[in-house]
């Protein structure tokens, strides 16, 4: 019985591109008691792998955080397993903005402690309680209120290629790291202002909202559906995009255009620039912005150090890889001493 992807990425893609279907890209996540995260992931897979499904998904005691790709024709049997799981049961699904058939090439089905890392002790705030949900049209109308504060609680290289008119955007790698951040920026204001929060589907917003409201701030919203959701009903209902540039997505896109407006620069030269890319020194893979004439300049790496070493041999690349790991620093892409622009902050 196979519970686990044994294809390779390059396999993966080349069945893709063999099988000529159009794919979505999609994601949903749930809060929800699961006893036995273990059973329920295996069960996932098993149900989902013979329906092709690709992605990256998170399953823990507190539910469910999936991100993912399957072919357009088998849209509706995937539906109908959701909603066969009661907790699933006509579950919003955040369709992305931008698709794109090679979003994802593995199945990736993982137990973690949690379903986003967030730092938090549940035990000590009641996670139930939290901020009012607003729709596109309520959220564009109280980002009009002189009297409200709009949080970006996403990391800096999300907010960097995008974000809301105005927003407060923490310079952080984590979300974990934005909690006490922005605590301590709006303590002056938890009784006199509206405090609106947004991420890029919603999950983050879950958890924090109810964990300001534990902190005493007594008007907390949040953005239903987040970015993804938002850009839907901004089209679908003809409303002004307040989201200004690209929203950031954790797969192969690494971002979808929202607004023609170009709001970040690239790392290497600081002309106008929001396309994000890993160094293609299978070593390094530092995430940064680069621009089309320094990825023909730097042949897609993000120094000259990697540079030379995409030129050695294949044997001597694999000796100075061994035993190295990149770990969270690939996102730290603007404190890296690597890249020669520093935006101001």
């Amino acid at each position: 019985m196979q519970l686990y992807n044994t294809l390779s990425a390059e396999e993966r893609a080349k069945l893709i591109d063999e099988a000529g279907k159009t794919r979505l890209t999609l994601s949903f996540y749930a809060y929800a008691h699961l006893p036995h995260p273990k059973e329920f992931r295996d069960s996932l897979f098993l149900a989902w792998n013979p329906l092709e499904v690709l992605g990256r998904i998170y399953v823990a005691t507190e539910g469910i955080n999936a991100q993912l790709s399957l072919p357009a024709d088998r849209f509706h049997e995937f539906k109908a397993h959701l909603d066969s799981i009661s907790f699933l049961n006509g579950i919003r699904l955040n369709i992305a903005v931008e698709q794109f058939d090679k979003s994802f090439l593995k199945l990736t089905i993982k137990v973690r402690d949690k379903i986003v890392a967030d730092g938090l002790n549940d035990e000590t705030f009641d996670v139930t309680n939290k901020g009012v949900h607003l729709n596109a049209k309520s959220f564009n109308e109280l980002l009009e209120d002189p009297n409200t504060i709009v949080v970006d609680m996403r990391n800096h290289y999300e907010s960097e290629i995008g974000h809301f008119k105005n927003a407060i955007t923490p310079d952080v790698d984590t979300f974990r790291d934005s909690l006490p951040i922005i605590e301590e920026q709006l303590a002056p204001h938890k009784e006199d202002k509206n405090v609106l929060m947004y991420c890029t589907g919603g999950i983050r917003c879950e958890k924090a909202s109810a964990y300001f409201k534990h902190k005493g701030f007594q008007k907390v919203f949040q953005l239903e559906g987040g970015i993804i959701e938002y850009t839907r009903q901004v089209k679908e209902q003809g409303l002004e995009s307040k989201f200004i540039g690209k929203n950031f997505v954790f797969d192969h896109r690494l971002g979808e255009r929202i607004t023609e407006d170009v709001i970040a620069q690239c790392h290497q030269c600081g002309k106008p620039c929001d396309t994000h890319t890993n160094c293609i020194n299978e070593a390094c893979h530092l995430l940064f912005l680069q621009c089309e004439e320094c990825v023909q300049k730097m042949e897609g790496c993000c120094s000259d150090a990697c540079v030379e070493i995409i030129h050695l041999p294949e044997e001597t690349q694999k000796e100075l890889r061994r035993n190295t790991k990149n770990s969270n620093k690939i996102f730290k892409k603007g404190r890296s001493e690597a890249l020669k622009f520093k935006p101001n902050k």
